[in-house]
């Protein structure tokens, strides 16, 4: 047997899409198991208890999905609060336990060590766990396990991901109570790929989910959309980093959702780049059912573009938001402030820019996030290894240690 836990509280309350594809994988593997949604609970430690009074699971499985805010001004961690939760758990079951996530697998090697858990998957969880059981069951050859962590003769070990081209996710959504987090006003997310192929200075995804984009057949995306629907969920987010990359394939998919009809029953909204974004692509979205994008803007500022390593213009973003509008679309941009090389004259044309192109929304973010393996972090230690730590922001002390909110303001 296999449980589950989502101990992700925070509002607003996002449903753990992971979880879901992760059960659903392990079932068709004739694996038992049960999810324990501590989002959804009034008493999670309670809810744990009564769990493992009952249960004797093969292993335990956690779900983390961010290890902090993201956000400078209050810079809130949430590793130590996992240790506190895999200590629990320890104190409720002897099943071995794995932690997984994407927030997890942006550090994972210093995550598992930190929080000492038992195993640990880097990349995608549904292989992973299911390969893991197996293993438990069976032979325990461990380093068969794609992207697992682990530890043995007081050594720490460590699998490479798998990353394969394709990917096939179950499209039924049947384990997460996503109607409820719906109601309360969350987020029901879906998936059509996972990976990007871009090289933005400041982003792990390329890192954590693989470095060029792995598809789904556009039908299962539909299949599960109309899964959901099913369930009485007609608005969805489409939770890829950027459904417009590939173009060909957010294409696809809105063909797809046409020929079913499903623009007619359905909401959704989206992340996208700037760039590729036509008129093509703005109108079968729409029709499709697309009712926000939200687009990767970052700067309002050329240079600043350059320096973040953007593919698109500025002018790609004001015609964005102009086929928009033209499409009955919610349009939102998001901007970074304080990258590498931002001057008061770099804010004001942003600003300025963004007055002028006039979106439904602008958030802004001050800072960004370093993370490792990024570029940021090598600007991050050139900058130190010359002396000037000004640029750097973080509300801990001693070494800079990337696993803590470690931020860039320039």
């Amino acid at each position: 047997m296999l449980t589950l836990i989502n101990p992700n509280r925070m509002t607003p309350l996002i449903g753990p899409i992971g979880l879901d594809y992760i059960a659903s994988s392990a079932q068709q593997a004739n694996i038992e198991v049960e999810i324990l949604d501590l989002a959804l609970s009034d008493e999670p430690e309670k809810m744990m208890k009564e769990h493992f009074s009952t249960r004797n699971p093969e292993l335990v499985g956690i779900s983390f999905r961010n290890t902090e805010d993201c956000f400078w001004p209050s810079a809130d961690w949430f590793v130590p609060e996992l240790k506190k939760n895999i200590q629990k758990i320890r104190g409720m079951t002897d099943a071995p336990i794995a932690v997984g996530g994407v927030g997890f697998s942006i550090f994972a090697r210093s995550i598992f060590e930190y929080v000492d858990a038992d195993f640990a998957v880097y990349g995608d969880g549904e292989p992973a766990i299911t390969e893991l059981i197996a293993q438990l069951r069976n032979a325990r050859k461990f380093n068969n396990v794609p992207g697992l962590i682990w530890k043995e003769n007081n050594k720490v070990h460590s699998n490479p991901p798998s990353w394969p081209d394709s990917i096939f996710l179950s499209t039924g959504r049947n384990f997460i109570d996503n109607l409820t987090y719906f109601k309360l006003g969350g987020q029901c997310g879906l998936e059509t790929k996972r990976g990007c192929n871009r090289n933005c200075i400041y982003c792990a995804d390329p890192l954590t989910k693989g470095n060029k984009p792995r598809l789904r057949n556009p039908s299962e995306v539909a299949d599960e959309a109309q899964s959901l629907l099913a369930k009485g969920i007609n608005m969805l987010h489409l939770c890829d980093s950027e459904f417009n990359v590939p173009r060909s394939h957010a294409y696809a998919v809105c063909e797809e959702f046409n020929r079913r009809s499903l623009g007619d029953k359905i909401r959704w909204y989206v992340y996208l780049s700037p760039a590729p974004f036509d008129a093509d692509l703005a109108k079968i979205m729409a029709k499709a059912g697309c009712v926000g994008i939200n687009f990767t803007g970052d700067s309002g500022c050329q240079s600043m573009l350059r320096t973040y390593r953007q593919q698109h213009k500025k002018e790609d973003l004001a015609a964005a938001v102009k086929l928009c509008r033209s499409n009955n679309i919610a349009v939102m941009t998001d901007l970074l402030l304080g990258g590498p090389g931002e001057t008061p004259e770099t804010l004001r044309e942003t600003i300025d820019f963004i007055k002028d192109i006039n979106p439904d929304c602008a958030g802004a973010a001050l800072g960004i996030r370093v993370y490792p393996g990024t570029a940021m972090e090598k600007i991050v230690t050139e900058e130190l290894q010359a002396g000037n730590e000004a640029a750097i922001r973080r509300k801990y002390s001693g070494p800079i240690d990337l696993l803590k909110p470690t931020f860039y303001i320039s």
